[in-house]
């Protein structure tokens, strides 16, 4: 019994500021993976953002990873952006981190053109930054054209992508989400702040890399860009730098 007298003494010496706080729910982040692959190349880096107090919500988009099985040829660009914004509906998110990687930034410029209140900073890792009526397969250039000559019967699979590896595995795409024109009307999206995380290989200059066409859009629209040594998967190959790029990038939100 005089163990929680002196308990409830505590609470009431504990100013009502400083309880508020403690109750406060951790940071969501929101993850969106890229072409071929899945929410699986992310599960080396979702434990290490929960250790730092993040709620993390790992999105798999139609027709990939664990749901290849529901691809169609009608599956496309507005289908993905659609799986994310159903999932911060229904999860009921809010003030979001929404990190998207690869073709992913495809995706996430279509949920914060779409649901901008719900966001709170948007990261690009390695990630199409698209402006409104491009295509994935447009900003790809020379390399999307090669691409489209790999599709079969409205699907894309590059060289690596091949049935016989162990699972998890990447699964071809389908050629829609690659060609469909993004469409960005909203203009309270622009006011997410937004950052840019560009990967480069030893002995690579930045220029070298696919994406950093993408990261100079970042940089023209004022948003902190951030490189680090690794390729284009950092998160799979290097679960730790890659979460410690990701809390420097947050953090440089918070000093704005």
């Amino acid at each position: 019994m005089l163990k929680i007298w002196v308990i409830f003494a505590l609470l009431i010496c504990i100013p009502g500021e400083v309880l508020a706080e403690s109750r406060t729910k951790p940071s969501t982040i929101v993850i969106v993976h890229g072409a071929w692959g899945g929410a699986w190349q992310f599960a080396k880096i979702d434990p290490l953002l929960r250790d730092m107090g993040y709620e993390v919500h790992r999105v798999t988009l139609t027709g990939l990873g664990e749901r290849n099985h529901l691809a169609t040829l009608d599956t496309g660009l507005e289908t993905h952006i659609t799986d994310v914004i159903n999932v911060i509906k229904f999860e009921q998110l809010h003030d979001i981190i929404l990190i998207g990687h690869s073709y992913g930034g495809m995706v996430i410029t279509g949920v914060v053109d779409r649901m901008p209140e719900r966001i709170a900073q948007v990261i690009y890792l390695d990630a199409m930054l698209p402006q409104n009526g491009e295509s994935a397969i447009s900003l790809m250039r020379e390399r999307g054209k090669a691409l489209l000559d790999r599709a079969d019967k409205g699907f894309i699979a590059p060289w690596w992508v091949r049935p016989d590896k162990s699972f998890p595995i990447d699964v071809p795409h389908p050629v829609k989400a690659f060609t469909d024109i993004i469409s960005l009307n909203n203009s309270a999206a622009k006011s997410v702040p937004g950052a840019f995380i560009l990967t480069v290989e030893s002995g690579k200059e930045p220029s070298e890399n696919d994406f950093y066409f993408h990261a100079q859009r970042a940089h023209n629209r004022g948003w902190n860009v951030v490189t680090m040594e690794g390729d284009h998967n950092p998160h799979w190959r290097q679960p730790s730098a890659t979460v410690e790029v990701i809390k420097q990038v947050i953090s440089s939100f918070e000093k704005k």
